[in-house]
């Protein structure tokens, strides 16, 4: 979440007409993440999140997220739902922009994730999965493996301002990942984006999951390694095992991997690790200047990329076969 689009009061007015949620008291930006501008909106009868869509969100996948909030919903997900307008519709346009309102969901996120927060994500994050089988529409994963490359050639002649030899170093670990990235997993609707800001917790117990603006079809497994990557490593290089255990045990309890998943978690967790090196290392040169968003450190991923290049087996993660 960011904010990059002021709204005005009149236009935010005569867009909140076109629903039947009462009249703006307080419209607030939400200045965390980094890809559409987001606020708190509190009307005179409830609470609600307002999105804009920007960037890399492609109008023609709107109706895909929102419809799954919908889904998701209703089997039991604790996640935002969408607010339909007048006309029966999720999705309008405010400041030429698209834009939408959800639910606002109760609850924090944990700025120091423990071992119970891991665990109790990786049990919603299996019954996120199966939820998701018979979602009817799909998505392919926009930042897929193969697309990776021609976000780095965006970036590239600057990457080594960022660190000398960055370039290079890059270019290396995506012959390796292109050339080996497995085939034939499982695959289903991910969510793709389970960073600590996007699951919320009230007393301990997890109570939503947010943001889900880069859901899509990919391998089941791949979901896990990017949280391995955002939830399992204390500071940005030493992995705390014990939590990774803990979150890969209970989803094992709901949905349990299969050996080549299990096999193929070490090179999931280092492609993982590449994409939001990259997709950080392009928001850093390029994050329009008096956006309310804060850039967030691309290196931070190359150190956890250097740990999953030197794991040589799945155990390393807290799981024996």
């Amino acid at each position: 979440m960011a904010v990059y689009t002021d709204v005005p009061n009149e236009e935010l007015e005569a867009f909140l007409r076109l629903y039947d949620i009462g009249f703006p008291k307080a419209c607030k930006g939400i200045a965390e993440g980094v890809e559409n501008s987001n606020f708190l909106l509190v009307t005179d009868r409830d609470t609600f999140i307002l999105t804009l869509y920007e960037k890399r969100v492609n109008p023609a996948d709107l109706p895909f997220f929102l419809n799954l909030l919908e889904h998701l919903t209703e089997r039991g997900i604790p996640c935002p739902q969408p607010v339909a307008a007048r006309d029966g519709g999720f999705l309008q346009t405010l400041c030429d922009r698209p834009a939408a309102i959800v639910t606002f969901l109760d609850g924090r996120w944990p700025k120091r994730p423990t071992v119970s927060h891991c665990g109790q994500l990786g049990e919603a994050m299996a019954l996120l999965h199966k939820a998701g089988a018979d979602y009817d529409l799909s998505r392919e994963n926009a930042l897929g493996v193969m697309d990776w490359r021609p976000l780095f050639e965006a970036a590239a002649d600057r990457a080594d301002e960022i660190r000398p030899g960055l370039r290079a170093e890059i270019e290396r670990e995506l012959d390796f990942l292109e050339a080996n990235w497995p085939k034939g997993l499982p695959k289903g609707v991910i969510h793709a984006d389970l960073f600590p800001d996007n699951v919320f917790f009230l007393k301990d117990r997890l109570s939503g999951l947010i943001d889900f603006y880069f859901a899509c079809n990919d391998f089941l497994v791949y979901d896990l390694a990017i949280c391995l990557n955002a939830w399992c490593f204390e500071g940005e290089r030493e992995f705390n095992v014990t939590k990774a255990q803990q979150m890969l045990t209970l989803y094992q309890r709901t949905r349990p991997l299969t050996d080549a998943e299990f096999a193929a978690l070490p090179l999931l967790a280092r492609g993982a690790a590449m994409r939001f090196l990259l997709t950080r290392l392009y928001d850093w040169l390029n994050t329009p200047k008096g956006a309310l968003v804060r850039p967030k450190d691309p290196l931070e991923y190359l150190r956890k990329l250097s740990f999953h290049k030197s794991v040589t087996t799945p155990a390393a993660y807290g799981l024996n076969r």
